[in-house]
This record gives structure tokens, sequence and C-alpha cells, in this order.
């Protein structure tokens, strides 16, 4: 049995202790040794990290809150600062949730003007509020000043954020996600989409073992 079948064992053995994640090799839309259509804007890390982690993801799902604050923060703090893992944000708002595109427009706003993790951070942490009452913009205009939430607003009615967000949920289905949160990881040359939430204890073996695999 050569290496790469022994760490994809080994790697499927980790994962599957949890009963909400699936990892497996999979086709996606990738260019080159990257992934395609990547907003600057959305996107954290170097570029030239030997993982390139796309998370697909709905304002408005309890599970990306949870994966949000706990699971990303600790990645972006010990493998995207420290240039391991290159990440990606992707809106993929599920039709099933009512407010969660308007959400994602928001998101994509704050993120043209540099207000990309406070304006994320509102709006998963105040999720319950805003998904019954659909005050999305009271929301993010809390953590903004007035001339930022002006120019958020202004984008947001300029009707240009739907074309990029349908691009990220087209990449989605390329992917074949059709839960959120799911993490599709690049690593030297193979793709592993990761389901559901996920524990960083978890995530960090399995990442450990893709960055030690020469």
């Amino acid at each position: 049995m050569n290496r790469r079948r022994i760490l994809a064992g080994s790697l499927f053995a980790v994962l599957c202790s949890l009963s909400c994640v699936l990892l497996a090799k999979a086709a996606g839309p990738q260019s080159g040794g990257g992934v395609s259509d990547v907003d600057p804007h959305k996107a954290f890390g170097s570029k030239t990290a030997p993982i390139i982690m796309e998370v697909f993801s709905d304002f408005q799902c309890p599970a990306c809150k949870s994966f949000y604050l706990g699971t990303n923060r600790q990645l972006m703090d010990n493998y995207v600062s420290t240039g391991k893992i290159f990440m990606i944000h992707r809106d993929f708002p599920l039709p099933l949730h009512a407010h969660s595109r308007v959400a994602a427009r928001y998101a994509r706003a704050a993120a043209q003007i540099g207000k990309t993790e406070p304006v994320e951070q509102a709006l998963f942490q105040n999720q319950e509020k805003w998904e019954q009452t659909g005050d999305v913009d009271g929301t993010v205009a809390a953590v903004l000043s007035a001339s930022e939430i002006a120019k958020v607003r202004a984008l947001v009615k300029g009707g240009t954020l739907d074309a990029v967000i349908d691009k990220d949920y087209a990449l989605g289905q390329g992917y074949r996600v059709n839960q959120t949160p799911t993490s599709i990881i690049h690593s030297k040359g193979q793709t592993y989409p990761v389901v559901g939430v996920v524990s960083f204890d978890i995530l960090k073996q399995f990442l450990d073992q893709l960055i030690s695999q020469k």
C-alpha cells in the first residue's frame, strides 16, 4: 500500500470519529494549483500557503455560527496568520433561510470597505435576533460608523453584489455542496470536502497530517 493510500485512510479514520463529517476526494473547479474566482476582500492569509481552504457558509445557519465562533477563530490564529492556510469565505445562502442572502449582501459590502470581521461577527453573534426580525441593516449598523454604514447601504442598493454571491453559490454546486458549513480543502493536488461543524482539535489533526505529507 502506497503512502498516499495510507494517509487517506488515516485522515478518513480521524474525521469519521464525528458522525456529521464526510471526508473524500472530490473534483471541483480549480485553476492550476489554486482555485478560481477569489474575491480578495473575502480571502485571508498567504496565497502561497500549503493548504487552501474554501468555507461555504450561510449567515442564518446555526451550524455556521458555531463553526465561525469556535473552529474558524482558532484556524485564523493558528493556521491562517502563520502562513499555513489560505482561507476563502464563500457565500452559500440556503433557499430555506429568508434573510441569509440579505445578510450575505451586507457582509460583502462591508468587506469591500475593509470591515469584514466586525460585520461577520455581529451577524453571527446576533443571528437569532435578526433571523426573527429581519433587521440585518440594524445589526450591521450597530457596529459601523455613520459614514461606514452609508457606504455599505449604497453598495447593497447598487445591485452588483448578487452576481458575486451567485458565483460562489455556483462554485459550491460544482463541489456538490448541499449543506452548510462545508469546507473544501485543497492540498498537494488533492481536494477534500469536510461537511458540517468539526471541532478545531479534530480538524487540526487532519490539517497537520496534510502539511506533513511529502
